[in-house]
């Protein structure tokens, strides 16, 4: 698949100038690296830094499309671990022992196809996979499914032996349960009572989980163990694009998306959750996604907040182009459990003359001190907009804003500076259940929602304006001279 290096190449040299001799030592060669691929391979920087990660991550998902080399990376790396053969280029964790591991699919059939085949190769070829033929000591075969192994004993480099065990998901809990491992692979995704017991087998041992998935059920419960971040500091995701597997010509990627569903491209082709019907913004992310640039001075700029502690306080800029009423977020902020004042301290640096809208939980007083949230930030210097944001008809409503949003994506009025990834993990999952948007993960585009409901609040940067007044009504226009008349944007 593009990751091994070896005279399997497509590069090697034409047979047609080579002697009969020639050719049978080609074909010996050959024949001897697909019994040892261990030695040629090598990892694509993506797949690299899966491997990398098992140095200080105990539970590692490789959430990539179809066909990018996520199955390939994580047998190799149990073959690694079962023989000890550590490559020059490794970095991740090293067992100096024997280990004994568990790789496991859907089912018993899938269990075969996908992760036996990369360790041991093809059905009557077994030694061509990941673990080279001469450190295959014994095989035992199962006697559920044709084809299919049980246990598969392998040499380590001390002497000792290492075990590695086939499993499935239909199984149930039952059949995870008893055994103590050094490492377990689940290869596509496990339901979330099956990852924990799976899990469980590892803690003796402190041992590795690893998970290679193309995420095609979408946000289940297992995939938000991990994206868009990891809950808790022992997890680690990496994605992998189809642009990240060299294997493919640009051509050939541009033909294999094309061939996807409309609605499973993100998924098969990017490793994106697919959600489907579900996603409050279908729109592909190319379509919204612009490289940075220095803002006209003459451009509004307001912000928005979206207050929060455990989960993340959220801020996002904006800038309008008003002469053609195209919205831009130019820069994002979002930390969990810090304080008011370490928000200001970062907001500070967009500049002390930028307007700030919030949401209507803003009113809340803040626990034995007498203040509003609003008024707390106000004390440190940001200039918070007199009263909560609103829609220009004076009511706050989620669905019409965000519908507001959806259509100016549509039409080329909504565009994000691509550096602004934390925004974009948001993006990619932002989704309805039973017709309602669900609240979670959605701490910037709460923000960057509230800042776009406000946007006839904004300033330009090049421009002295009066301070607010202490209050004032969906009419205020901050440019009139009676501070009364109404925008007419």
């Amino acid at each position: 698949m593009g990751v091994e290096r070896s005279l399997t190449s497509p590069q090697t040299a034409p047979t047609e100038d080579l002697s009969l001799e020639d050719l049978k030592k080609l074909a010996k060669t050959l024949a001897a690296v697909q019994r040892n691929r261990l030695t040629s391979y090598q990892p694509y920087p993506k797949q690299q830094k899966f491997h990398d990660l098992s140095a200080t991550k105990r539970e590692r998902m490789l959430m990539a499309g179809n066909q990018t080399g996520k199955t390939l990376a994580a047998g190799f790396e149990v073959a690694i671990h079962a023989t000890g053969k550590y490559p020059p280029w490794w970095k991740g964790r090293r067992f100096e022992s024997p280990t004994k591991w568990w790789f496991a699919s859907t089912s018993g059939e899938t269990t075969r196809d996908n992760p036996q085949r990369i360790l041991l190769g093809e059905i009557g070829r077994w030694g061509t996979g990941s673990i080279p033929k001469g450190d295959l000591l014994q095989i035992k075969r199962s006697h559920a499914v044709p084809d299919a192994v049980e246990i598969v004993q392998v040499k380590h480099k001390s002497g000792g032996v290492s075990m590695l065990q086939s499993k499935s998901y239909d199984q149930q809990r039952k059949g995870w349960q008893g055994e103590t491992l050094h490492g377990i692979w689940f290869d596509e995704e496990p339901p979330p009572d099956i990852y924990s017991e799976g899990l469980t087998r590892t803690n003796a041992f402190g041992g590795l989980a690893l998970l290679t998935l193309t995420p095609m059920l979408g946000m289940t419960d297992v995939v938000r163990f991990f994206y868009p971040q990891p809950n808790t500091p022992e997890r680690a995701l990496v994605m992998m694009d189809i642009s990240d597997a060299a294997h493919y010509t640009d051509d050939e990627r541009e033909k294999i998306i094309r061939k996807y569903l409309p609605h499973e491209r993100e998924a098969r082709a990017h490793g994106i959750p697919m959600l489907g019907s579900g996603r409050v913004f279908p729109v592909p992310e190319q379509d919204i996604s612009v490289e940075a640039f220095d803002i006209p001075h003459h451009w509004w700029q307001i912000a928005g907040l979206d207050f929060g502690w455990d989960h993340p306080t959220a801020a996002a800029r904006l800038a309008w182009d008003r002469d053609n009423d195209i919205v831009y977020l130019t820069a994002t902020h979002r930390v969990s459990e810090a304080t008011i004042a370490q928000h200001v301290s970062a907001l500070r640096k967009w500049g002390a003359w930028l307007p700030f809208a919030w949401p209507q939980d803003g009113w809340q007083h803040a626990p034995g001190s007498g203040l509003t949230i609003a008024d707390l930030y106000r004390k440190e210097g940001i200039k918070m907009l007199p009263s909560h944001a609103a829609t220009e008809y004076g009511k706050q409503h989620l669905d019409p804003v965000t519908a507001e949003m959806l259509d100016r994506m549509m039409t080329g009025r909504w565009k994000v500076f691509s550096h602004l990834q934390d925004w974009f993990e948001e993006f990619r999952v932002y989704h309805k259940e039973k017709g309602k948007i669900v609240k979670i993960q959605d701490d910037l585009i709460s923000a960057s929602r509230t800042a776009m409901m406000a946007r006839r609040y904004g300033r330009p940067a090049n421009r002295a304006v009066p301070d607010f007044p202490a209050t004032v009504g969906v009419d205020y226009d901050p440019f009139s001279r009676n501070q009364g008349g109404r925008w007419r944007g």
